[in-house]
């Protein structure tokens, strides 16, 4: 005989038992609340650090409500919040450690299914990953984007277009008062950024992947169907114990390859390349770059969001969402996979319609003719690069130019806007150390300013190499994820001020134009930067001594695959909370 996990922790009759009960009255709960129930664990990640996940709390009551109606008892606990703004280093660093956290609270707690609520970019992929490692029943809600901003009669998008007119300002073309309006203009309400940044990419992408109910990424924040969706999660995740359907039974390879397509077609962030490979290896799923770059060439771009396009994550919405999109890409798609509505894709799509054809084209009329990503190998990137061609100046994809190096993120904000910077604009922007270890934690640093100078004469855009990550609201003609990255010895590191690299996208290659001979003496005299000093002990320890590179997902290498949590327990073998791990 079986019997759920949350009902073996609360109905004993032992000492254990008594104390479960006891935690729960305590804060008002009669048993009856409880007493042989589903037990669905709430994981929010809301935190005033994280103004993308300002409405989680909200979100929270009303996911409550659908639990309880549906049979279940919900237990809210908290999560690591990862905000991009505040977080130092890097969000990045900390995801693998908030899913631990996620992991193990999971583990430790005595639920039988958990609700995701995440919002700000990396606490989407953290919360999958741990929940996927944890593998019990599981369904995600996110914040949703923000309402669309808007300055002097124009559409805005975070952070696309402060960092637009954050060029402007700098070229001398608009004032500092008028740069500060935007502030209060370009974020009018909570939930995530509203362009097709790495937030609204991971939420389209795990709903793709069938970890949310349909429409779950495209809903605004504010919107009082995002209340209505977070209800209908929390009797979906009751639905779900019944079920016994877990993370590892609708995420599979079939469901993978949706994803990647659907970001290629999105035109989505980069950072979602190696968010989707740690996911996958945590259910022992091997993704590899490849596998991107060769769909790449097959499936256009379709959605005309910024920063590729024009629209709006609002726009998308009203266009008719992932679900439109999923129909125009059905040839494509693999439409048989599960998702957590019971169901599969196809059905969950089946009347889902477009509404607006410039939003969502066609693939016969894209914005794009290849997918947004495009994986670039070479003597500068033995192990792989990505471009995001489809947000790039065409006329750069296919460049030669001389090297103008930083050696750190710290060398390009104290001389990029050195009015003596021998730089030009046929030049190419180098940054070294700024991956998951040199950086640490691979940081968003990847979005090179343009030199002050040359922003002044009209200069937009620039070929800009580095190995570190770039926020998926930003564009131009940036390569990033150089691999191996510069701090353990790739070629990067070995580049210098003046020396000729090309990049040729149309071919997929990167090239440092430089004599082997020469290179194998720069090589010899390489010296491995000095770590800092918070990687000698604690989590920072961990991190460098575990870390991957981005080709392999920037996850742990010991986290690699899954261990399920038992939900049904024998209820002979069961120990009022003991060993129900």
């Amino acid at each position: 005989m079986k019997m759920l996990r949350g009902a073996e922790w609360f109905g004993g009759n032992d000492l254990e038992g008594f104390l479960h009960r006891a935690g729960l009255k305590v804060q008002g709960w009669p048993e009856k609340s409880f007493a042989n129930r589903p037990i669905i664990g709430i994981a929010n990640s809301w935190s005033e650090a994280t103004h993308c996940n300002a409405n989680l709390r909200e979100l929270s009551e009303h996911v409550k409500r659908g639990v309880i109606g549906a049979g279940g008892f919900p237990l809210e606990f908290p999560t690591i919040s990862l905000g991009e703004f505040f977080l130092s280093p890097t969000s990045m660093y900390c995801r693998n450690l908030m899913s631990m956290d996620v992991e193990e609270m999971i583990r430790g707690l005595p639920i039988d299914g958990v609700v995701l609520l995440s919002g700000c970019d990396k606490t989407t992929p953290a919360m999958l990953m741990g929940a996927a490692s944890a593998n019990i029943p599981a369904i995600l809600l996110t914040s949703g984007p923000q309402l669309s901003g808007n300055w002097k009669g124009e559409n805005l998008g975070s952070c696309t277009d402060c960092r637009r007119y954050w060029s402007e300002l700098r070229a001398g073309n608009i004032t500092q008062d008028e740069y500060n309006s935007l502030e209060t203009a370009i974020y009018r309400s909570k939930g995530h950024c509203m362009v097709m940044g790495t937030a609204s990419t991971m939420a389209s992408i795990a709903e793709v992947l069938g970890m949310t109910l349909p429409d779950g990424a495209t809903i605004p924040g504010p919107d009082a169907r995002r209340l209505t969706m977070a209800e209908n999660t929390g009797t979906a995740a009751v639905e779900l114990v019944n079920s016994g359907l877990t993370p590892s039974k609708i995420m599979n390879e079939e469901s993978f390859q949706n994803a990647i397509k659907v970001l290629l077609a999105l035109g989505g962030s980069t950072n979602a390349v190696i968010h989707l490979t740690a996911l996958a290896g945590r259910l022992g799923i091997k993704l590899n770059l490849s596998m991107f770059d060769s769909q790449s060439k097959e499936i256009p771009v379709i959605a005309n969001l910024k920063p590729s396009g024009k629209y709006l994550m609002e726009d998308f919405y009203y266009a008719g969402g992932v679900g439109a999109l999923i129909n125009e890409l059905s040839d494509f798609l693999n439409l048989e996979c599960k998702t957590v509505t019971g169901v599969s894709l196809g059905e969950n799509t089946s009347n889902a319609q477009c509404f607006n054809k410039d939003v969502i084209r066609s693939v016969n009329n894209p914005i794009y003719d290849e997918g947004g990503v495009a994986i670039l190998r070479g003597s500068l990137a033995p192990d792989g690069a990505i471009i995001k061609h489809s947000a790039a100046s065409k006329d750069l994809l296919e460049h030669v130019g001389r090297a103008v190096v930083f050696e750190n993120p710290t060398d390009l904000k104290n001389r990029i806007d050195d009015e003596n910077l021998d730089v030009k604009p046929n030049d190419i922007l180098v940054l070294k150390n700024a991956g998951p270890i040199g950086g640490p934690g691979m940081p968003e640093a990847g979005y090179l300013p343009l030199p002050k100078k040359l922003l002044k004469s009209g200069v937009r855009d620039m070929v800009r190499i580095s190995d570190a990550r770039m926020s998926g609201t930003a564009f131009g003609t940036i390569v990033l994820h150089v691999s191996p990255e510069s701090a353990v010895g790739g070629p990067l590191a070995l580049v210098k001020n003046g020396d000729l690299i090309k990049l040729d996208v149309s071919n997929r290659t990167l090239d440092l134009l430089l004599d082997q001979r020469e290179v194998d003496i720069r090589r010899k005299r390489w010296k491995q930067p000095t770590s800092p000093e918070y990687f000698e002990r604690g989590y920072g320890k961990i991190y460098v001594e575990h870390i991957q590179q981005a080709p392999e997902g920037c996850d742990f290498d010991f986290l690699n695959g899954y261990t399920s949590v038992e939900t049904h327990i024998d209820v002979d073998q069961g120990s009022a909370g003991h060993h129900t791990g």
